[in-house]
């Protein structure tokens, strides 16, 4: 096995403690900036090399330590962005981090619980973001330490998912439905975002839409990847599990589906996302999972994250980067040490033939050069040999690594084989206790199986200590390989150094070269020169031998001088033709890649004219499907205003009827549908790409104008004859109108000159006899009913003190008229009703305080006075109800008076008592229809009247008790009658009963018209009346019924608009 003593010491110490120190604090100082301008409380999204630079951190260091440690200092609590974007961060850190990130996060689970905990219990928008985000984030946590063997970015093999999910039906089908949970949440989140949104271009372009819109990006990958999760594991439970037992995972997976299309539909569209990350696109319909062939069809959906190719911009505080290799000093000391020549020096050269120092300079660069060539080889080749003897010994430790891990697997298999042969000795042990010869040998047996379950034990222990060295050893050559790979890319940048300082000596070579040119032609002038000088100065030498001798000297000299620059020229011209060569194997290469340039962007030109003529396609289709789903809604709207047109023919309407109040309200609605149709008509021939708005409102225009219909003649069944015909005939108008309106709106040629003006002249004609049709029976001024209400209930609060003081005195004078069981009688009679004035004045009083409660929440802006005026009804009916209340306390004040003089009936004194308690339920109703469901002072008023209706039936137990003690029962004695006498008796009893059945039967008959007559008076029909009352009867009295109600009109007063055939409890909304 190889050492790491082997590792030159140059490579081990090339990075002293000093350079590590210093190292950490750069990493450290780099990561709190990107952190900090990652994370912050601006609202923008988080730039993405911000976290890159924190996801390769994580990388660097093997965990996100650094991340939480500076994570944890912020204020989540004080920021709503802050902790939004916090989450985005941690997301992208779980997905792209290192794969130890997730034990680390692991540790901070309870810290994001507390988090969205907090956000959720506040009303904001990006707290409730954030709850849903930690919900998210736990949730990935779980699944993803819970099923290790996926990864948090979701990326596994089907072979890896088929592993992942096990043999076991059971472990399959639990996965499901983790899965099935983590798609809701991602699925929660995405929607929740896309609420607050709105997908127009001027929204997603800010940068607070973009804050919220970012983190999509991550969500659309986990989704595409468990969305092939669910469909592989649900074809996987099909295969083994029938069809009927998967039912409820088909309609999860089918919402889920339905919900991820819609979502990748509305991202695809958002300008955001199109050049972020391209989304795919999902079947049209969800895969059939009874059918296993569909899973053939299946193809996975693949996320692309496109490559950015803008430029990453530094900002002014990042770090230089550091120096990639050590220079040596004394190379660059030689080239900038050597002081400047002389301009004649560089023009002519060095005198007396001496070399030139740019001569020296550029052999000694050559030099240096080869030098650094040959070091370069040099430390390739030690950098492959030690990458080399690396990687055998990985592949040594691997095969030891494997071996143990057999080994392990073998100890076990025997570990498992040895206790499955001590439980069955064990077993055989119990059997056989009476044969003590095979107990001892079974015991013998056990304790030798145990000492080899220790020594295997301790050699599983052994194993386990060897392979955590093995995977320490591992660790170190992994590091050490770093290393050489870091001497390589050293070597890879002196290579490129050395290149340019190649490049470098050409260009001077060059320059070199022109200098040397401009010199030969210069010394070619001044060859001229002196060959005339020469002609001369033969001239002259003909006098003289001595002057000829010298004159052919210097000839000669001349002639060598001459033969000398020739051959530098020569030279000069040879270097001159191998740079021309390279220059043209340089310019052919560029023009070879001009030609492939200019052949890619005529490629890239034919693909957007291609994506143009596509996009313009799409913008048609669009157009055209807009206004295919605008004639569908036309339709549509038209079926329903003639089904409510074929209404006012049908032989079975003509039994409906409706208030004008209710008319009033529908013709108000249409009237409001009407203009919301006519501003979606101008949106729509804005933007003929949106038909939402107008679709949504001419939906609701049917059906309000087919409501309003179909009242308009229901109230006509009850309107006078002329008041009628105008009615029905407003209404067949108004439906003609509607649909030459909608039949404009069908057409393209008649879409812009589409006006629903005349539909709103004939709504408005319809609003006018509802309002004539109103009954005149008010005499009250809305401007008055505050005052009346306030009156109304002081005036019952003082009625009921009236009959409670009434009442102690009746008590009073009882107490000294009568004696024994009168007095007994009237005691009980009197208490009773003592305790129910008391239960009518706490309801009384729990009805102020919650009618001014709903007074207060509701007026608004409003005066006290506007907020009754504006909801008369419901003021109407409360003032009925007081007044209900207060005459019912003086009725029963007076029949118990009557009942203790003996001048009045029992049975009035009960039906007082049923009475009131109708008159405290419909106090109650009319306080409830506008109360809180959650008011405490409402459920103090249900209190109290549950309180008056036990008091009511004290009443009246104690009244009938009363009664059963003071009357006097005839004993019936017939022993002294003859046969014909008793057939006497007998018919007179019955002729009695008779007359006694034919009066109840006139006095129910009476009792009926009085209702018939008095409902008729209100101006409501009489068969609502007799539901309304057979429901409150219900609800008031479910034991017993008054047999004779006194005061019908005061028990169940009628609001007087209401919808036909509705509950009584709705009146007052």
């Amino acid at each position: 096995m190889n050492s790491l003593r082997q590792v030159p010491t140059r490579v081990k110490s090339r990075r002293t403690e000093a350079n590590l120190g210093a190292e950490r604090d750069h990493f450290d100082k780099q990561q709190l900036s990107s952190i900090s301008k990652a994370i912050n409380s601006s609202e923008t999204p988080v730039k993405e090399k911000h976290a890159r630079r924190i996801i390769l951190g994580t990388h660097r260091e093997k965990g996100a330590f650094t991340f939480w440690s500076y994570a944890l200092g912020f204020p989540l609590a004080s920021s709503s962005v802050l902790s939004w974007k916090f989450c985005h961060v941690l997301h992208k850190i779980l997905r792209d981090g290192h794969r130890n990130v997730l034990q680390d996060c692991m540790r901070h689970y309870s810290s994001l619980i507390e988090v969205g905990k907090m956000w959720r219990d506040l009303h904001d928008r990006y707290g409730q973001l954030v709850a849903i985000y930690t919900k998210l984030l736990c949730i990935k946590l779980q699944f993803h330490v819970k099923h290790s063997d996926i990864p948090p970015n979701l990326e596994v093999t089907d072979d890896e998912l088929e592993r992942a999910a096990g043999t076991d039906i059971n472990n399959v089908f639990q996965l499901t439905v983790e899965v099935f949970d983590y798609m809701d949440i991602e699925l929660r989140l995405a929607d929740t975002v896309l609420r607050q949104l709105s997908s127009s271009i001027a929204i997603t372009s800010l940068t607070s839409g973009q804050c919220r819109l970012a983190p999509l990006i991550q969500v659309i990958q986990d989704c595409s990847n468990l969305y092939h999760f669910n469909v592989k594991l649900l074809f996987k439970l099909h295969a083994c599990l029938p069809a009927d037992t998967l039912q409820g995972h088909r309609d999860r997976f089918h919402d889920q589906f339905r919900s991820l299309k819609t979502f990748f539909n509305k991202a695809r569209e958002m300008t955001y996302f199109k050049r972020l990350i391209h989304i795919p696109r999902l079947p049209d319909s969800p895969p059939n999972f009874l059918h296993a062939a569909s899973l053939a069809k299946h193809v996975k959906p693949v996320v692309i994250i496109p490559d950015d190719d803008e430029p990453d911009h530094h900002d002014d505080d990042d770090d230089e980067p550091e120096p990639l290799i050590e220079v040596d000093d004394d190379s660059a000391s030689n080239v900038h040490s050597q002081p400047p020549m002389d301009m004649f020096d560089q023009a002519f050269g060095p005198p007396n033939g001496g070399f030139d120092d740019r001569d020296l300079q550029i052999e000694s660069l050559k030099n240096q050069l080869e030098l650094l060539r040959a070091e370069l080889e040099r430390v390739k080749a030690e950098a492959q040999h030690y990458i080399t003897q690396l990687k055998s010994q990985i592949n040594s430790l691997e095969a030891e690594l494997e071996e143990q891990r057999a080994q392990k697997q073998r100890a076990l298999v025997e570990n498992e084989q040895l206790r499955m042969e001590l439980e069955a000795a064990r077993r055989r042990n119990a059997e056989h206790e009476s044969l003590q010869t095979t107990f001892i040998e079974a015991e013998k047996r056990a304790q030798a199986t145990e000492q080899r379950y220790n020594k295997l034990k301790e050699k599983h222990t052994e194993l386990v200590a060897s392979h955590a060295e093995l995977l320490r050893k591992s660790a170190d050559t992994v590091k050490m390989l770093s290393a050489t790979q870091e001497t390589q890319e050293e070597v890879e940048r002196t290579k490129q150094q050395l290149s340019f300082e190649v490049e470098r000596i050409k260009q001077e070579a060059d320059m070199k070269l022109e200098e040397q040119k401009f010199e030969m032609e210069k010394m070619k002038r001044e060859l001229e020169e002196k060959l005339a000088e020469m002609t001369r100065i033969k001239a002259t030498l003909q006098n003289s031998e001595k002057t000829s001798e010298q004159m052919n000297s210097s000839m000669s000299a001349l002639q060598a001088e001459k033969e000398r620059l020739m051959h530098s020229v020569s030279e000069k011209e040879a270097e001159l033709s191998s740079l021309r060569q390279s220059a043209q194997m340089q310019h052919s290469s560029l023009q070879e890649e001009r030609d492939k340039n200019s052949r890619e962007l005529g490629e890239l030109q034919r693909k957007l004219k291609e994506k143009a003529s596509q996009e313009e396609q799409m913008k048609q289709k669009l157009l055209e499907e807009q206004f295919a789903l605008l004639q569908g809604t036309i339709t549509e709207a038209e079926n329903i205003i003639q089904d409510a047109v074929a209404k006012l023919d049908d032989p079975l309407h003509i039994r409906c009827t409706s208030s004008p109040d209710y008319l009033i309200s529908r013709a108000e609605a249409t009237l409001g549908s009407i203009d919301k149709v006519k501003k979606g008509h101008a949106d729509y021939l804005s933007n003929m790409k949106d038909a939402g708005g107008l679709l949504r409102a001419l939906t609701q225009f049917s059906h309000l104008t087919a409501d309003t219909i179909v009242n308009g003649s229901a109230t006509a069944h009850m309107a006078p004859t002329d008041q009628a015909d105008q009615l029905t005939e407003n209404c067949r108008n108004c439906a003609t109108e509607s649909l030459k309106y909608l039949k404009d709106l069908k057409s393209k040629t008649t879409l812009k000159n589409a006006d629903p003006a005349s539909i709103r002249i004939i709504v408005q004609k319809l609003l006018h006899l509802g309002q004539e049709l109103r009954p005149k029976s008010m005499d009250i001024r809305q401007e008055e009913l505050g005052d009346l209400v306030d009156k109304e209930m002081a005036a019952t609060s003082a009625a009921i003190e009236e009959a409670v003081r009434r009442i102690n005195e009746m008590m009073n004078q009882a107490r000294k008229d009568t004696t024994g069981v009168k007095l007994e009688v009237n005691e009980r009679i009197l208490n009773s009703c003592t305790d129910l004035m008391k239960a009518i004045r706490m309801l009384v009083i729990a009805s102020t305080d919650l009618q001014k409660e709903i007074v207060e929440g509701g007026r608004g802006a409003a005066s006290i006075k506007e907020f009754y005026a504006k909801n008369s009804r419901w003021t109407e009916g409360l003032i009925s109800a007081a007044k209900a209340v207060g005459w019912g306390a003086t009725e029963m004040v007076e029949s118990a008076d009557k009942v203790v003089l003996h001048t009045g009936k029992y049975e009035e004194l009960i039906v007082c008592s049923h009475e009131i308690a109708a008159s405290t339920a419909q106090l109650v109703a009319a306080s409830k229809v506008k109360a809180d469901r959650n008011s405490k002072k409402l459920s103090t008023l249900q209190q109290a009247s549950r309180l008056v209706n036990e008091m009511a039936a004290n009443v009246v137990a104690s009244t009938k008790t009363g009664q059963e003690h003071l009357e006097e029962k005839d004993t019936m004695d017939f022993s002294g009658m003859s046969l014909i006498k008793l057939k006497k008796e007998e018919m007179e009893s019955q002729v009695k009963v008779l007359e006694l059945e034919s009066q109840l039967e006139n006095e129910r008959l009476r009792l009926g018209e009085l209702r018939k007559k008095h409902y008729d008076l209100a101006g409501v029909p009489l068969e609502q009346v007799n539901e309304g009352n057979r429901e409150t009867s219900s609800v008031v009295h479910p034991g017993t019924r008054s047999p004779k109600p006194s005061k019908p009109t005061l028990m169940k007063k009628p609001a007087l608009a209401q919808k036909p055939n509705i509950s009584r409890k709705s009146l007052f909304n």
